[in-house]
């Protein structure tokens, strides 16, 4: 192994060809991810160097003292096999010792992740659907998230994620490729959705709704807003039968799935609510 092998705190820009490499191998990330996942956490993004060339990324976002985040973990393929991910990934661990780890990691991995004492806790599933297929009318009210007070969203969103993360849900919702709308009930919010865009099309998260038919509502609208016969994907929680119900019933297509895991116990998240995850990459 090159002893020249340098695993350093990444740069802004740095964060935007991390994201780079995540659409090569596929993830298909949105087009303003980066500048939003960066807000997060700063300092939350770790690049491995040897003689200055870039050849591992891996992201480990600590939200507080208590939760954190693991993603972007990409070894350039002629690098892989040397040693050179196992030492950024023990860095990343590291910087987020003593938290409670998640990850969504690649289902065939999911044994090399409980050596480092992560645990199953379900699964998340993709689907793909088509928007002219997906848009419908509204048969609740919705509301342009960018109309209502950020202090009314993030108390909605509190029971959703285990800390509160302002700074990332303020760049997520104010993306310019993104569009997103709320549920009003009573004037009480009571679902958001947020649909962006992609390398390849179009992703719906979060999507968080009281019930299947709130959720379906929000699909509906949101996939109206973009442009006709493009790709759309939803991620979804497998443990949650509504939101794979929904996906169904509205004849999307699984596309991958992933493994949710914790190395603590899995925080009570409003899985039963989470009809699209936010993130794979930092939760």
């Amino acid at each position: 192994m090159s002893n020249t092998y340098t695993i350093r705190t990444m740069t802004r820009a740095e964060v935007d060809f991390a994201v780079d490499w995540a659409a090569q191998e596929g993830w298909n990330p949105g087009l303003e991810d980066a500048q939003c996942y960066y807000q997060a956490d700063p300092e939350g993004f770790l690049v491995g160097t040897v003689d200055d060339e870039p050849i591992a990324v891996i992201s480990a976002v600590k939200y507080d003292d208590t939760f954190g985040f693991i993603g972007f973990y990409i070894v350039k393929p002629e690098y892989r096999g040397q040693g050179f991910g196992l030492k950024i990934w023990q860095a990343a661990m590291a910087r987020l010792a003593g938290c409670n780890i998640g990850l969504d990691g690649v289902v065939e991995q999911q044994e090399n992740y409980k050596k480092s004492g992560f645990v199953l806790a379900y699964s998340n599933r993709r689907y793909q659907g088509r928007s002219d297929k997906l848009a419908a009318q509204s048969t609740v009210d919705l509301e342009d998230l960018n109309a209502l007070p950020h202090k009314t969203i993030e108390r909605f969103l509190k029971p959703f994620f285990p800390v509160q993360r302002t700074g990332f849900w303020h760049a997520w919702q104010a993306q310019s490729n993104a569009k997103s709308l709320g549920v009003l009930i009573g004037g009480e919010l009571q679902g958001i959705g947020v649909i962006r865009q992609c390398r390849d099309g179009y992703k719906i998260g979060p999507l968080f709704a009281q019930n299947a038919q709130q959720a379906e509502a929000i699909i509906g609208a949101l996939s109206s807003k973009v442009e006709c016969d493009c790709a759309v994907y939803l991620d979804v929680p497998a443990c949650n039968s509504s939101a794979v119900e929904l996906a169904e019933k509205l004849n999307m297509t699984p596309v991958f799935d992933t493994a949710r895991m914790y190395t603590q116990m899995a925080p009570d998240i409003g899985i039963d609510k989470t009809f699209g995850v936010t993130s794979f990459e930092i939760g």
